[in-house]
């Protein structure tokens, strides 16, 4: 059933492995520079509350999602160096082009680019980082810790931009630095000989259609699945923290600092964990991270104050943790002449349907409280450690890397 593919005989220059993995920092930040300038650029388009102007960011979230596909595709059949300075000089270009908005409508439309452009990233970016890489685990958790601090970072760099130089620098500044990015991709990664679907080979474990129609299920789902854990907490723990701290601790800034620390220690999950795919099965792995995220929110539905601090880091650590196995799946079983056309049609799936729990969330906390919804997360959870028994067996010669 299975054949171990032969270890890579090239490698990216480091150079491009740094702004490969700066790409993804990019990507995640420039979607939530809006979210974090929004109070800012509603008072200055008139309009009386900031929640009025958040609909007209959905667009690029549509964008980032659906544009998975066709970005996914064109990685394959036309190369995905070519997408990725796309990538740089788009989104370089669609944040200065938002910073010159006179109003809702026109800011709209330049962050359905920032969108479009925002979606090429997972299904071309990521491929690419571990087409060569010898330990594609470690490579994907650290990339992945990378992104996360890209979630951070869009929070205090656009703060102190709108504080000193307005709203409008919180775009063009950070535009003008993906366009240089661009600039010093172009000059160091080398040229693709040809497109990834016209070369051979590139998966550790090479499937019967069957068996990867079934891999694809599962890795479907567990996005889905996983990427509703993840929009569920990171858009709930501010609220969570502050209404299970109430008493305890109520300064708004010292909450947010907690909340920061639980995001720090958990994020060091997914490097913990990229290493750990490359030395032992996928699927026993898996299944015991994502067991391990059960009991923990079910803890955490009864929890108060700081136990609540300590079993939501450890949550979140889980919840961190599971994210870098649907790119590994890709890599474990996907020929690479087709990972990024896989890769974008997961994507496109697992981001349309969890955006819902953004949607829901709001209206779900506010009829049911947060108890409810934390052991609706553990049967989330449930239902994802069920599904990982139908991944191909391996055995932990052929999960070790080369």
């Amino acid at each position: 059933m299975s054949a171990i593919a032969a270890p890579p005989v090239f490698a990216w220059p480091r150079s491009v492995s740094l702004l490969l993995n700066l790409a993804h920092a990019i990507d995640h930040m420039f979607l939530l520079i809006f979210a974090a300038a929004v109070g800012t650029i509603a008072a200055e388009f008139g309009f009386a509350r900031w929640e009025d102007l958040m609909p007209y960011s959905v667009g690029a979230f549509f964008l980032f999602g659906i544009g998975s596909l066709p970005a996914g595709r064109l990685g394959d059949l036309w190369g995905r160096r070519a997408m990725m300075v796309i990538f740089f000089f788009g989104m370089g270009a669609s944040a200065i082009l938002a910073s010159f908005a006179q109003n809702a409508w026109q800011l709209t439309v330049a962050l359905v680019l920032l969108g479009a452009f925002a979606a090429i990233y997972h299904p071309v970016g990521i491929p690419m980082l571990v087409q060569y890489a010898p330990n594609p685990g470690a490579t994907i958790g650290f990339n992945g810790l990378v992104g996360n601090l890209g979630i951070a970072v869009a929070a205090i760099v656009t703060g102190f931009l709108v504080k000193w130089l307005g709203w409008r620098a919180a775009f063009a500044i950070p535009g003008l630095v993906s366009i240089l990015c661009g600039f010093i991709f172009v000059a160091v990664c080398p040229r693709e000989g040809e497109a990834p679907a016209k070369r051979k080979g590139g998966a550790k474990v090479v499937l019967s259609p069957a068996a990867l129609a079934r891999a694809f299920m599962v890795m479907t789902v567990a996005a889905i699945t996983g990427s509703l854990l993840f929009n569920l907490t990171t858009n709930g723990n501010g609220p969570l923290l502050t209404e299970r701290f109430r008493g305890v601790v109520e300064d708004p800034a010292t909450l947010g600092i907690l909340l920061g620390l639980v995001y720090a220690v958990a994020s060091i999950a997914q490097v913990i964990v990229g290493r750990l795919i490359d030395k032992y099965p996928l699927r026993r792995l898996y299944f015991w991270i994502v067991v391990g995220q059960i009991p923990l929110f079910y803890l955490a539905a009864h929890a108060q104050g700081w136990a609540m601090f300590v079993i939501l880091t450890a949550a979140m650590a889980f919840v961190f943790g599971a994210i870098p196995f649907t790119d590994a799946m890709i890599v474990r079983y996907v020929d690479d002449r087709i990972r990024s056309r896989v890769a974008g049609m997961r994507i496109a799936v697992s981001f349309s349907i969890s955006s819902l729990a953004v949607w829901a969330l709001g209206p779900t906390v506010k009829s049911m409280g947060f108890a409810p919804l934390l052991l609706l997360m553990a049967i989330i959870a449930f239902v994802t450690a069920s599904m990982v028994f139908l991944l191909p067996a391996e055995t932990a010669e052929n999960a070790s890397p080369g």
